[in-house]
């Protein structure tokens, strides 16, 4: 029974240690990335300069009852 806490006591901490570690060096680093990339969402625009934008779309009139 001693073998086994000999062997698991060191593990358990271990895993726990490590797992401390990579929580607080990714917070570190998710913090540090919102600063250098934010985060855009939304269609991308092309560069300038590669072709112009497209006219806008054409507004519907309504029917005139002129031709009646």
């Amino acid at each position: 029974m001693g073998l086994v806490v000999v062997i698991s006591l060191p593990l358990i901490l271990f895993c726990l240690l490590l797992g401390f570690g990579c929580y607080f060096f990714g917070r570190a680093r998710g913090r540090k990335d919102v600063h250098t990339n934010p985060q855009v969402y939304g269609v991308p625009t092309p560069p300038p300069g590669t072709y112009p934008s497209p006219p806008p779309p054409p507004t519907k009139t309504p029917p005139s009852d002129e031709h009646v």
